[in-house]
């Protein structure tokens, strides 16, 4: 099975602003296409990585089940 994500990049004066349209807070800009689509992948990963810490605190000290969850890459 396959999780796909949809970017959605937009034309601005400044260049390029983009965001995830399924993961609220992963949004960025850049100069060019190809900057934008470089950090877009990077604030989906410290969107990510943001959640977690804040799932990792609000779980401390309670038992819970964690296990893997792969998500392939297009």
């Amino acid at each position: 099975m396959e999780v796909r994500l949809t970017a959605v990049f937009q034309k601005v004066s400044e260049g390029y602003i983009g965001f995830v349209e399924e993961l609220p807070g992963a949004n960025t800009q850049g100069a060019t296409l190809e900057e934008a689509r470089e950090n877009l992948f990077e604030a989906v990963r410290l969107v990510l990585e943001a959640n977690r810490s804040l799932s990792e605190e609000s779980l401390k000290g309670r038992e819970v089940i964690r296990e893997p969850l792969l998500v392939c890459a297009a």
